[in-house]
């Protein structure tokens, strides 16, 4: 007891001691920031006085070259104090975040050259002595600091940029620090840790995802910490951390990169919706970094085509799941389109386009062929490693530097024209010339027809039932294959393009035309991975080709098809990175014990979750037998969750259909929110929200709607049964009226109601 009262009161005393440094830090830092913005007001009052003076008299004249560099020495140092402006100011905020919680671990370690343990203090951010260089805390991205994620109590190592440095531990400690004062702490063997995971589950849910640095654990450290690989393919299971993992990996990453030039600018985050990319939103900035560029599959298709009218994947999605639009031939349309014998079929096509597709026509000059039609396809053929536009765009040029050379001779003969013709002997020159331009422009406007292509009409020529036969040449095509054609040749006579035609053109684009906007790009995070198909994967190895891959998935979340582990294997290909690893994270943490046992029941084969272990409410299912009564029992577990202080309170529903309609039912019985569209919506409160637009997401208490067999009948709709349940951290509830759904059962003990 003795000593434990020794160690508290040491504890408090260091932690006194930190936050004095860090508020000496931050005076001094306050100081030297006002300091050099008064600077800068300054210098740039006096830069634009000598502007000003020396306006009037010539600044560019040899005379005054003088003045341009003085000019540039107001202009360097100004530069140059903006930027310390800022990085103190980014300094500044993170030191105001430390004054709360400046450290959240200790390790006591020991190296092996050393007689002593040495007191590692382990936070969110570094703290440094900027004149003797001590380190007070070491950021959690350090290396050392793995050490605490990935070791307990006896031998341990961690790899520094000058090698292996091995050593002991002695003691691991966990501190929760609030506001500056030591709330508690505990030296963690994995049975304690465990516990005060388990008390951070408990919380409520955010709006916003937090980070993880408390309790990353050490199989998530091993990916985060990851850098030999160029492509790292997760799968994981429902609430295993892997987005969480992907941004700390992104923020470890940028720690690293201080040394290797990776900046916020060189990294992209593929996020399944808008609301997903809301959602993560604070994690990096709460880890001391910038958020980096996000980007949606339709950002994607609207940089590259241009295009504005085109289906979004939440509008496919909604198709593909409304039993009342249910088209099965739409739904055949978009399975063929996400296989890799259509994107094979895209590149023959691609290939076919000079040879077949693209009508050339011999050119005409001052009476003469410039160029027959046979050499300019021969031309346009010869390199075939350049992409077809730039072919194209140099039999342009070449074509019209060969008419510029005949030009003049030209001129003199529409000269000879016009003088003949009387009524323009007065204006001989500017008429010829007039005439020139004239011919020019038409003579362009024929060549332009062959050498600028329109990719959505020729998209349109590879459904010709012909063509499509002979380019398939061989290839394992769908029975349907007929009904296809016709669907896909229908709905391209409209401006307005379904969601896999929108991706076979931006593919083609990106196959035929120059796209070089992400050539910076050095790493590119991908999540819900399974949603993602072959000609996706295809995109993403175009457009970003100098990057390493995070991509993280889990093939028992899919929507709109069926996956396995083979998923991964098209993966690797299709990016062709040789480094290249799959980890599987099959913990999940999110659910209690009981909600994670009861999921399972909708995963197929012998897939074995295995769950943290945390205790909380049975799932329950509740039978409506009138419209009425099942709206009331729906209410009142809404007012039940809200007694239980539960923060967020998700309906899900399979649709946006369904989930207006019960919007529209429960809006004048209990307050309550509809989340329905792409856009950015708060996801905090009471609220409906279709199960696609869930994904990723997780709630404190989650009622299903609509849980009958007519709305959850196939293997596909039990999939999604998964996804909605697993959404749940505390409460799950299920609702239907009719015929439950045949996945479900009211026979299991405490689970109905």
């Amino acid at each position: 007891m003795g000593n434990k009262h020794i160690e508290s009161d040491f504890e408090k005393e260091h932690l006194r001691y930190i936050i004095e440094i860090i508020k000496e830090q931050l005076s001094d830092l306050r100081l030297s920031n006002d300091e050099k913005k008064i600077s800068v007001i300054s210098s740039k009052k006096e830069m634009m006085e000598e502007n000003s003076r020396r306006i009037s008299s010539n600044l560019w004249s040899m005379e005054n070259f003088h003045a341009l560099v003085e000019l540039n020495q107001y202009a360097s140092p100004l530069s140059n104090n903006i930027s310390e402006i800022e990085r103190e100011a980014n300094k500044i905020l993170s030191l105001e975040k430390m004054l709360n919680s400046p450290y959240f671990a200790r390790i006591n370690f020991k190296f092996d050259d050393e007689d002593e343990f040495e007191k590692i203090y382990i936070g969110s951010n570094s703290l440094v002595d900027e004149k003797t260089h001590d380190m007070y805390i070491y950021d959690w991205r350090s290396p050392i600091a793995s050490i605490f994620y990935r070791f307990g109590i006896g031998n341990a190592f961690y790899d520094a940029p000058a090698g292996r440095i091995t050593g002991e531990v002695n003691l691991k400690r966990q501190y929760e620090i609030s506001k500056g004062n030591l709330e508690y702490f505990f030296d963690a063997d994995i049975q304690i840790m465990d516990e005060f995971l388990r008390k951070m589950l408990s919380q409520n849910a955010s709006s916003k995802m937090k980070t993880i640095i408390e309790t990353i654990q050490k199989e998530q450290d091993i990916i985060i910490r990851n850098t030999d690989m160029e492509l790292i393919m997760v799968q994981g299971a429902a609430g295993s951390g892997k987005t969480s993992v992907a941004l700390h990996r992104v923020a470890y990453l940028m720690y690293r990169g201080l040394s290797s030039r990776l900046y916020a600018d060189n990294i992209v985050i593929i996020s399944p919706n808008t609301l997903f990319e809301q959602y993560i939103s604070n994690v990096l900035p709460e880890l001391g970094e910038k958020n980096v560029n996000s980007l949606k599959i339709e950002d994607i298709i609207q940089m590259v085509t241009k295009y504005e009218s085109f289906q979004t994947r939440n509008d496919f999605l909604e198709n593909l799941l409304d039993n009342k639009k249910h088209d099965y031939v739409r739904k055949c349309s978009a399975e063929f389109k996400s296989c890799p014998e259509f994107v094979e079929i895209l590149n023959r096509f691609a290939n076919d386009l000079p040879k077949k597709l693209i009508e050339f026509k011999d050119v005409y000059y001052d009476g003469k062929i410039l160029l027959s039609s046979h050499l300019m396809k021969s031309r346009v053929m010869r390199n075939k490693n350049a992409k077809l536009s730039l072919r194209l765009g140099q039999l342009e040029e070449y074509i019209l530097a060969s008419v510029h050379e005949q030009r003049k001779l030209r001129i003199k003969k529409l000269k000879y024209f016009v003088y003949s013709n009387k009524r323009y002997v007065f204006e001989e020159e500017e008429t010829a010339r007039m005439l020139s331009i004239y011919e020019s422009t038409a003579l362009i406007k024929r060549i332009r027809k062959f050498t600028r292509l329109n990719i959505f009409e020729l998209y349109k020529k590879l459904f010709n039932e012909k063509y499509f036969y002979s380019i398939a040449k061989g290839m394992d095509l769908p029975a349907c294959i007929d009904d296809i054609l016709d669907f896909t040749n229908n709905n391209l006579k409209y401006e307005y393009l379904n969601y896999e035609d929108a991706l076979a053109i931006t593919f083609l684009y990106l196959k035929i035309t120059e796209f070089n906007l992400f050539g910076n790009i050095k790493q590119v995070v991908i999540d819900e991975a399974q949603d993602y198909n072959a000609l996706h994967y295809e995109i993403f190895s175009i457009l970003f080709p100098a990057a390493h891959f995070t991509i993280l998935g889990d093939i028992n979340q899919t929507i709109g098809k069926r996956e396995d582990l083979s998923l991964y294997e098209e993966i690797g290909r299709i990016l062709g990175r040789p480094q290249n690893t799959l980890v599987t994270l099959n913990k999940s943490f999110r659910c209690t014990g009981e909600i994670s046992r009861y999921s399972e029941k909708f995963l197929s084969g012998n897939t074995k979750i295995d769950s943290f272990g945390r205790s909380g409410d049975e799932p329950e299912i509740h039978a409506g037998d009138t419209t009425d009564s099942y709206d009331d029992k729906i209410a009142r577990e809404i007012l039940s969750s809200r007694g239980k202080h539960y923060q967020s309170i998700a309906l899900i529903c399979k649709t946006r259909r369904d989930a207006f309609s019960l919007y529209n039912r429960l809006k004048e019985k209990i307050d309550i929110r509809l989340i329905s569209g792409d856009g950015k919506a708060d996801i905090s409160g009471t609220f409906i929200i279709p199960i696609y637009s869930s994904k990723g997401l997780e709630f404190d208490s989650v009622l299903i709607c609509d849980a009958d067999n007519e709305h959850y009948y196939t293997e596909e709709d039990k999939m999604l049964l998964y996804i909605a349940s697993t959404r749940a951290l505390h409460r799950l509830n299920i609702f239907y009226t009719g015929e439950i759904s045949r996945f479900l059962s009211t026979k299991e003990e405490g689970c109905c109601r």
